[in-house]
């Protein structure tokens, strides 16, 4: 079995910063109750606060695209079309 770990952070303007903390702990309860979501962090770093460190952890590839297919068409999608996103997506295989 093979799960998906995805790594990275978003870079936020600084004017959209405080709609994005607003928008973020509803983002993130919707995704710790997708089907298939182990873990989904999203933290903002202390002395960059325009960045935003993001883990996220799904059990196999299609509980995660389903997580991009839902986010792709939420209000999350919405407000944060702009951050630039940088992700490194990883399959990780579980061993039985």
């Amino acid at each position: 079995m093979t799960k998906i770990v995805l790594t990275g952070h978003i870079n936020v303007a600084a004017g959209q910063i405080d709609l994005i903390k607003s928008a973020l702990p509803k983002h993130i309860a919707l995704t710790l109750q997708e089907p298939g979501c182990l873990a989904f962090r999203v933290t903002q770093r202390e002395h960059q606060p325009s960045i935003f460190e993001v883990y996220e952890e799904f059990v196999d590839k299609q509980a995660f695209e389903a997580h991009q297919k839902r986010v792709s068409s939420s209000s999350w999608g919405v407000i944060s079309k702009d951050v630039e996103r940088h992700y490194v997506v990883k399959d990780i295989v579980k061993e039985i």
